[in-house]
């Protein structure tokens, strides 16, 4: 009998999937799941849709909701956060701001190659945000988990550990994405294991074995015998990249596979234009960081938020029929179950380093798998990375990370431009200032234009 919080119940990525696992997960029976937004009407959809879908497979839970995030976080074990500050709109507006000046996709400070997710300077009102509600929780529950999903992962994760107190876990499914190169391996998915490793959307696989062999001879023979048939073929879906042209280039450059959101990223050889992004992740969309890719991912949105709303004005509808009462996988659910009822699993997590990777700070958020039961987190030792990693990829978005985090501390408008002037698309200093110029004169933006002085 616990209390979970999601604060930004009203996100269509997230609301389902977590309300479904909470409401199948028998052992969790007697709980409180509240439900906090500041969209009343998403708020209100999500908490019917709840309700009905607990009646539906006789789940004894307690579902409450409000538009007031303290009274959320009352007396609250566990907060899981799917919020984005500002919501896609703004973004939007953002990137077209800096498209003009000459910034293919938009502008963003956490990663120059896939600014598709959170195109803006500074990162200013998402790092404000999650802070505030590390601060909030705090105050009210100091001794609930903060299950952290929001992005950018990497930034809050390691600016939450630097700043709070709290216990924090930040969570992604990018680490999945070895099922798919397991499939188009075409082998039996119960006997394979991978392990990958890194910073959250930049994590490789060290580990990739089936039948308790290494399985990567595998994979280099596929690169080596099927992969230029498979291409030619290959009619992808939106976030059909695990075995793209870019994910197999990153492998030969950088000497281990990256997996998830990886792919998305690993320079501007990938991402200078729309022909070369086809080039690379596929002829249909271009990625999902692509001008076609990423509208295609906001109609997907529209149209989930749109079921959502049809299945709440009509209570006719069975819930379980739309949304088949099947665990996600995800493992926001299952970490709280092990913690609750005293058991013990391996999950891949992003928490503090603390020698789980050689060579990394131990106050910055890594990626990895740890053991997690009642008593906490346990590390799991990884070791050091490959020279090449290291040197052109782990560290050069680690620096990127404090850059990020260091600019929104000090306030600084001076650290925008610094950050900006890094950029391979910079082509002067006057390009630059103009830039952050216009996107701070934007309406919606008054308030990160006063904080950076």
């Amino acid at each position: 009998m616990v209390k979970i919080s999601i604060i930004g119940a009203g996100s269509m990525a997230w609301s389902i999937t977590l309300v479904k696992d909470i409401c199948l997960r028998k052992c969790l029976s007697g709980s409180t799941v509240s439900l906090m937004d500041i969209d009343r009407y998403r708020l209100k959809a999500i908490h019917g849709i709840a309700k009905r879908y607990a009646a539906e497979v006789k789940a004894d839970l307690k579902f409450e909701s409000t538009l007031d995030r303290k009274e959320a976080l009352k007396d609250a074990d566990f907060v899981i956060c799917a919020v984005l500050a500002g919501g896609h709109k703004n973004y939007e507006i953002q990137r077209e701001v800096a498209e003009k000046h000459g910034y293919y996709r938009g502008i963003d400070s956490v990663d120059f190659n896939m600014v598709a997710d959170y195109p803006t300077i500074g990162g200013y009102y998402q790092l404000k945000l999650l802070l505030d509600i590390a601060r909030d929780m705090e105050d009210i529950c100091p001794d609930a988990w903060f299950i952290q999903t929001a992005n950018p992962l990497f930034e809050i994760c390691t600016l939450l550990t630097r700043e709070t107190k709290l216990k924090v876990i930040g969570l992604c499914h990018g680490h999945f994405g070895y099922k798919r190169v397991a499939k188009v391996l075409k082998l039996s998915l119960k006997d394979v294991e991978a392990e990958s490793v890194g910073f959250n959307h930049c994590i490789w696989m060290t580990s990739f074995r089936y039948n308790d062999e290494d399985a990567y001879p595998l994979l280099d023979d596929w690169i080596k015998t099927k992969a230029a048939i498979y291409w030619k073929n290959w009619h992808p879906q939106l976030w059909d990249i695990e075995m793209s042209p870019a994910a197999i280039d990153m492998y030969r450059r950088f000497g281990l596979f990256p997996i998830g959101d990886t792919v998305r990223s690993g320079g501007w050889k990938y991402h200078t234009n729309l022909e070369t992004k086809k080039r690379w992740y596929g002829q249909r969309f271009g990625g999902v960081d692509s001008e076609i890719g990423w509208a295609q991912y906001q109609e997907d949105l529209k149209k989930e938020s749109e079921k959502i709303f049809r299945i709440y004005n009509d209570s006719s509808i069975s819930v379980t029929r739309e949304f088949p009462p099947y665990s996600s996988g995800e493992h926001h659910v299952q970490i709280i179950d092990t913690i609750v009822n005293d058991k013990k699993g391996v999950f891949q997590v992003n928490i503090p380093n603390r020698g789980t990777i050689n060579s990394i700070p131990d106050e910055v958020a890594v990626e990895a798998k740890a053991i997690i039961d009642k008593r906490g987190i346990q590390r799991i030792h990884v070791g050091t990375l490959p020279k090449r990693l290291m040197l052109y990829v782990i560290i050069p978005r680690m620096l990127r990370m404090e850059w990020a985090l260091e600019t929104f501390l000090e306030g600084d408008k001076n650290l925008l431009l610094e950050w900006l002037l890094n950029d391979p698309r910079t082509k002067s200093l006057e390009q630059a200032e103009t830039t952050i110029k216009d996107i701070l004169a934007l309406p919606f933006n008054k308030e990160m234009a006063k904080h950076y002085k």
